[in-house]
């Protein structure tokens, strides 16, 4: 209908130039020139099929009016006839030259469009509400600049899909679809074109846009969309980690604050557990009650102790001793005051070098010692025998415990270090609070050493402390 109206006002010129130039009895030099004028304009405002019809029509005219014989279709002369056929060359030749520049003029339009709709797109992107599911904001965005029909997006991270436009009940996962698929697919007869969308990590989700768009423009847009879901996902990491932080703290000032209340009424309990055996005039019953009071209350203490020295790790507010700890000396001093004489006798100590020491805290080093030991104890075989060893070694000094008992599962060898965590069938049978072993970890941590665990039935269970030597600290 268009192509139709066009070549109607072009006809219509080309009429009123005729009865013109035939009234006003122009010769054929002129009304040629003005005939390829027309044809040239034609080409330049319409397009090359118009500007072609055009210059035919204007050779019939140029004949029938202007070329003897005039008012019938016959050239005579055989120069009219080259003069014809160089003026359609030239007509048909202009013609297509200006209608290829005028394609190529709104194809620069067209792409600079997009370029600038890619722009806003992309300053459009820096203002979105990170807080809030982005799918649902960046459909709405797209389909607003763009001016598309219809767009879906899939975002693999949240498995979650979101729509805007007009899209069939059959289409209800074309997004989630194309992702799943893995390709992209494009279809010119609906004008629907699908885009995997990829990040640096791999692919991120989906693009599906129904509409008028180039494919370079969707190509961009589709790099635009990954790169605004990488950047949430990154918002979202940094946020649940800040969150994880701050609830560390709050987790640790708890812990602090329990344990500090906890002392005193501790304290006065062990007091008074130990008057009443110190005493004495207790029957068999009530002396073994004030025994057990005694034991529990020493526990519980303990237990404190090590909760504020864990909440002061957790915070980093513990300040480490310079100290040249000689490491059989604190060996030997664990287990004087933690381990029974008949479990004492089950004990082998073997350390390299008399003299060995390694610098750092002594209270955070003997209570590393002090937890291997316990664990050592509580979980080793009845009658087997514990193994604590020492050595220098390339730049720190080693110290393992060893003893026979269970293993400890290959998954659970790391989390075992992790608070409050205890191995899945041990929680029964014997007692416990799993803070001993992360606070182990924290302290090491302290030192810029490192803490782990080795398993096996048969060979058994070997803990092991690596703290470094002042030579390799400064490394």
């Amino acid at each position: 209908m268009r192509f139709l109206g066009q070549c109607l006002a072009a006809g219509a010129v080309l009429a009123v130039v005729t009865s013109f130039g035939y009234v006003a009895r122009f010769d054929l030099a002129t009304t040629s020139f003005v005939y390829l004028l027309l044809v040239v304009f034609t080409a330049l405002f319409f397009g090359f099929w118009q500007a072609s019809l055009i210059s035919l029509l204007a050779v019939g005219c140029l004949d029938f009016f202007f070329t003897r014989p005039v008012f019938r279709f016959e050239i005579s002369n055989p120069r009219d006839w080259l003069a014809l056929v160089a003026f359609q060359a030239t007509a048909l030749v202009i013609g297509r030259l200006s209608a290829k520049e005028l394609r190529s003029a709104r194809e620069a339009a067209f792409h600079r469009a997009g370029t600038e709709q890619l722009y806003e797109l992309s300053r459009s992107t820096l203002l979105l509400d990170l807080h809030q599911p982005l799918g649902p904001q960046l459909v709405v965005l797209i389909q607003r600049i763009f001016g598309v029909e219809a767009v879906a997006m899939f975002d693999s991270s949240l498995g979650r899909q979101d729509r805007m436009g007009d899209w069939g009940a059959h289409e209800e996962d074309v997004a989630k679809d194309c992702y799943l698929r893995g390709a992209a697919r494009d279809d010119s007869a609906t004008e629907t074109w699908e885009r995997i969308l990829h990040s640096s990590s791999g692919s991120v989700g989906s693009l599906v846009v129904r509409g008028t768009i180039s494919s370079p423009v969707l190509d961009a847009l589709a790099g635009l969309a990954a790169i605004a879901i990488e950047r949430h996902q990154s918002f979202e990491n940094e946020e649940r980690a800040e969150t994880a932080s701050k609830s560390e703290q709050l987790r640790a000032a708890v812990m602090d604050s329990l344990a500090h209340e906890l002392k005193t009424p501790l304290n006065a309990v062990h007091t008074a557990s130990s008057g009443l055996l110190e005493l004495g005039g207790l029957t068999g019953p009530q002396l073994n009650l004030a025994s057990l009071i005694d034991e529990e209350a020493l526990r519980l203490n303990e237990l404190c102790t090590r909760l504020l020295l864990t909440a002061k790790l957790e915070t980093r507010d513990v300040g480490l001793r310079k100290d040249e700890v000689n490491v059989h000396e604190l060996i030997t001093e664990v287990l004087q005051s933690r381990v029974a004489d008949g479990v004492r006798a089950r004990v082998e100590v073997v350390v390299e070098e008399p003299d060995l020491t390694v610098p750092g805290d002594r209270a955070l080093v003997g209570m590393i010692l002090a937890q291997y030991i316990d664990n050592a104890r509580k979980y080793a075989t009845a009658d087997t025998p514990i193994d604590i060893a020492a050595r220098q070694g390339h730049g720190e000094v080693l110290i393992s415990v060893h003893n026979f008992g269970a293993a400890i599962k290959i998954e659970d060898r790391e989390r075992i270090f992790d608070r409050f965590y205890r191995a899945p069938g041990r929680n029964d049978s014997i007692p416990g609070t799993g803070i001993g072993l992360s606070a182990v970890r924290k302290a090491a941590e302290a030192h810029h050493g490192h803490v782990w665990v080795i398993s096996d039935e048969k060979e058994g269970t070997t803990f092991f402390l690596s703290l470094p030597t002042e030579s390799r600290r400064k490394h």
